[in-house]
């Protein structure tokens, strides 16, 4: 059988599950086993919420034969308050969270596809959010681009003094986060499943041409410096760069990579 199609499987006989252990309201699906089943592939895995009667939460966060029942667990691991991350024995690895009616009502979610549900539950509008996620997206370049110009000039700074892990996430990973929040605004976004948590998710296929010259920006531990000079050229590119902040990071980037 395709992966798939054991991962809508799964997520089927998860459900039937819950209705015979009692207690479970709702069974709900997100990511691309949610609303965009038209993204899944080879590589996807579960992600569902369990919506539970009062008094029960605890029951299906610590105990969980629910899952068992499916196919036996290879591996579990709590890793928050509601819920844990699995490995079954086949190879189906899942993520999921169990929270009471009440909670997700304050909570911020994509929204989610109903896999099964009591009868007497009727609250089927609780697969939309209330509260929207948080932005990603800006609207203008001044901001984000002057902060990931900063992030730069901070970078190669400590890079210089021997701190290479912390120049590496400012110049490969915050102002390459910054550049993300902007990049609708400057290169015609694709519409394909556009993550409200993660403006990284499917990056490659929403902006193909910032792809192409991605990994000149984020060429790893060793090559610090050209990467943040990569980022400097593409940043001024598209916006009018203060001449004295860029003479310093390319001054900077020179020293450090002589």
């Amino acid at each position: 059988m395709p992966r798939t199609e054991l991962l809508l499987q799964r997520l089927g006989e998860i459900g039937n599950s819950l209705e015979r252990k009692g207690g479970a309201l709702l069974l709900l699906g997100v990511g691309s086993v949610g609303v965009e089943t038209a993204r899944l592939d080879e590589y996807s895995d579960l992600d569902f919420f369990v919506i539970v009667k009062p008094g029960e939460k605890n029951r299906y966060i610590d105990r969980l034969d629910w899952l068992e029942d499916t196919h036996p667990l290879a591996y579990s691991f709590k890793n928050s308050d509601v819920g844990c991350k699995i490995l079954f024995e086949d190879g189906i690895y899942g993520e999921y969270a169990v929270f009471e009616e009440w909670e997700l009502a304050e909570a911020s979610y994509t929204e989610g596809r109903v896999i099964w549900k009591d009868p007497a539950f009727g609250n089927t509008e609780i697969a939309k959010p209330l509260i929207p996620a948080p932005a990603l997206k800006n609207d203008a370049l001044d901001f984000p681009l002057n902060e990931a110009l900063t992030n730069l000039y901070v970078g190669l700074g400590r890079y210089a003094r021997g701190e290479r892990l912390s120049a590496t996430r400012f110049i490969q990973g915050y102002a390459i986060d910054r550049i993300l929040s902007v990049l609708h605004l400057l290169e015609q976004e694709i519409d394909y499943f556009p993550d409200p948590f993660g403006s990284e998710r499917r990056v490659e296929k929403r902006f193909p041409r910032f792809a192409e010259i991605l990994g000149d920006m984020i060429q790893g531990y060793n090559h610090v410096p050209e990467s943040a000079l990569r980022i400097l050229d593409f940043i001024e590119a598209v916006y009018p760069v203060n001449r004295r902040l860029s003479g310093e990071i390319r001054r900077l980037a020179k020293l450090t990579n002589p």
